[in-house]
């Protein structure tokens, strides 16, 4: 029985013994760091095709009432949006709308597989796309339903079907698992971040290897489907669109690639909520100077359920972690109802219930790449004081076809209590990923570049630091600390409600066991970042020890540490 007493011990013993053998993963309170650039590796192509139409994973394999395109989106903490399309969507010069009266949107649901206790009902709509212009092939979407269930459970495994009943047409079983409640020592597990994304081969792998990252949560930093990318007119494209068609004051975008996604992410988005916001290649313009109809028709948010006016822009909790998310693509100003929201919602943040902060949003503010440099700098300058006023954490945003983590910042400054900036629009879309940085001879585009597809143009020289006087940087940004331009995703894993852990995953890096290219613990700092702020006084945790970060994500760790339980499991079973 001595021995018995002192295994846990020399258990203990060897697990720390590795543990302090492990990779170090640096923490925010170490920055901020000097800047790294990984080079684009020129074995790897900068881009991949686009997936056909025909391709298995975006066909439609369904009769034409049954349901397909399914997926989840968050409500509230007790209530999740269920969608999905039914019937078939035409495309050609004449195109007759559907009645989406239809065809029913029902959900059964309940909390054993086969036995469904609660059942709810919702809307239906379609939407058009239409170009009245000679050549050009109009749209017209199958029946989208929308369909919200409530009284949910937290932290709760939940199965379900959907569709219409009354003619037989329901859905196979699917299920989901609900988040934590607000709180501030509940949190999700892992929530995947991903941006323009697409449909090559590349956008492939970034779902393949985000599934395998076994998130519960996803969310979309806006360019989803890229229909206005694909070949136009039927399919059969143009080489040179203003030629072929001179008389068409806009571009056709082809809108059955928005079917094809929702197929394609199916196995994803029927399991897993994903939040969405726009980005610029859903605008999407027609006839009649419509925009964003896609956007608006085929994706759930919970505008209202936040107080929200539009779908734009709407935030959500997700355990303790409130986040918002916001358009860029929409007024952002002062004065407009977009910053009369923000503001609102800012002060209303209760950090000791949800003490991290998440925004969202397309283009980024801090870039340091070619493409798009400063390109969305009228909406810092009317938006980044008031985000870091409340203490905003980490922001994430896509539009550039790379990924990049800065330092924390404020006003181009290095500042402790700034946000993590992430940039993560690598998801793996037709237009290839960015390689030239604007601080490298020959790269700094011209003031005249990069104009925003909305909103006023707000490029400027810097006015102090490395960079003054100049419109573009000598060499990489202080505040820009990684960025590699590869295709990829990233998985968000909040500990408690001070440490965060952020791994950005390549696309080459799939089949690597335990594979990351950037990972970083994000620290915040309440006591000294969010004097004042609403449930601050209640807010720290017990902090991860920077020095031994590595034990929390070491799956060699993990593995030893299960094995030291049944050991002793076993042991005390076995001399009791």
């Amino acid at each position: 029985m001595d021995n018995l007493k002192i295994l846990p011990v020399f258990l203990m013993i060897i697990y720390k013994a590795v543990a302090a053998s492990s990779q170090h993963i640096p923490t925010t309170l170490e920055g901020p760091f000097e800047p790294v650039t990984r080079r684009f590796d020129p074995s790897l192509r900068r881009g991949s095709d686009d997936l056909p139409m025909d391709h298995p994973r975006l066909r439609k394999n369904v009769t034409s009432n049954f349901p397909e395109q399914i997926a989840l989106a968050l409500s509230t903490p007790a209530s999740m949006w269920i969608s999905w399309v039914t019937g078939d969507a035409q495309i050609g010069l004449n195109v007759t709308p559907v009645d989406p009266k239809t065809v029913a949107s029902e959900v059964w649901y309940g909390k054993e597989s086969g036995k469904y206790t609660a059942k709810r009902s919702g809307i239906s709509m379609i939407y058009n796309q239409l170009y009245p212009f000679e050549g050009l092939w109009n749209y017209t979407s199958g029946i989208i339903h929308h369909v919200k269930i409530d009284g949910l459970e937290p932290e709760t495994k939940y199965y379900y079907k959907c569709g219409d009943s009354s003619i037989g047409e329901m859905s196979d079983e699917h299920s989901f698992e609900t988040l934590p409640l607000p709180s501030s020592v509940r949190f999700p597990s892992r929530i995947a971040v991903v941006g323009d994304l697409g449909l090559t081969s590349n956008s492939t792998t970034t779902i393949d290897h985000l599934i395998m990252n076994d998130p519960s949560l996803v969310l979309m930093v806006g360019d989803l489907a890229y229909a206005n990318q694909y070949l136009t007119t039927g399919g059969k494209g143009a080489s040179c669109y203003s030629c072929a068609f001179p008389d068409a004051p806009i571009r056709e975008t082809y809108q059955p690639r928005w079917d094809g996604w929702g197929r394609f992410m199916q196995p994803l988005t029927s399991s897993v909520p994903m939040m969405v916001i726009e980005g610029n290649h859903e605008i999407e313009p027609q006839a009649a100077e419509l925009t964003f109809n896609s956007y608006m028709a085929r994706f759930s948010v919970p505008a209202e359920e936040s107080g929200s006016d539009s779908n734009f822009y709407y935030s959500f909790d997700a355990g303790g972690i409130h986040v918002v998310m916001l358009g860029a693509y929409v007024d952002y100003n002062g004065t407009g109802d977009q910053y009369g929201w923000l503001e609102k919602e800012l002060k209303n943040v209760d950090r000791s219930t949800t003490p991290w902060l998440v925004a969202a949003w397309h283009p980024p503010w801090y870039n340091s790449y070619s493409s798009h440099y400063q390109e969305f700098e009228c909406m810092r300058l009317q938006m980044e004081a008031l985000l870091y006023q409340h203490g905003v954490d980490i922001v994430f945003s896509g539009h550039v076809h790379a990924y990049e983590r800065m330092n924390r910042v404020f006003n181009y400054s290095l500042d402790s209590c700034g946000p993590v900036y992430i940039t993560i629009g690598d998801g793996g879309n037709i237009e290839q990923v960015d390689v030239d940085h604007a601080d490298e001879p020959g790269n700094c585009p011209s003031p005249s570049d990069n104009v925003p597809e909305f909103g006023s143009v707000c490029h400027m020289n810097f006015s102090s630091g490395p960079a003054r006087g100049k419109f573009c940087w000598d060499r990489q940004p202080e505040w820009s600390a990684y960025r590699e331009s590869s295709f990829g995703h990233g998985i968000l894993e909040v500990v408690n409600s001070t440490y965060a852990l952020w791994t950005w995953h390549r696309n080459q890096d799939i089949y690597q066991e335990n594979s990351r290219g950037d990972q970083i613990y994000i620290v915040r700092q309440p006591e000294s970042c969010l004097a004042g702020s609403k449930g601050n006084g209640v807010l720290l945790s017990t902090t991860l020890p920077p020095s031994n970060a590595a034990i929390y994500t070491n799956p060699l760790l993990d593995t030893i540490l299960l094995y030291m339980v049944f050991v002793v499991a076993f042991s005390l079973q076995t001399f009791s």
